[in-house]
């Protein structure tokens, strides 16, 4: 069995499954997400956010762009749903 650190450095280390710039935390950005219920475009904003400036640092505004993005899709609907009312 392998101990916490060693566990902890290949989760940081797997591009694929555990991707660095979603693992800087305490928690992974993916198991907020869903314990959260967020959703696809609450839960793309939140990735977007967390991952600002870690994946690629000179796209740090882009992902900020794409999480404003989601986040307005997101608003659309509760003010579709507003005047459906």
């Amino acid at each position: 069995m392998k101990g916490d650190s060693q566990m902890e450095e290949n989760k940081t280390h797997d591009p694929v499954n555990h991707p660095a710039h979603y693992t800087s935390g305490k928690i992974e950005v993916i198991d907020f997400i869903e314990d959260q219920e967020l959703g696809f475009c609450l839960g793309n904003a939140v990735k977007y956010i967390s991952r600002s400036g870690k994946k690629d640092l000179s796209k740090a505004f882009e992902d900020l762009q794409k999480a404003a993005w989601y986040l307005n899709r997101e608003l659309e609907k509760y003010k579709k749903a507003g005047e459906k009312q």
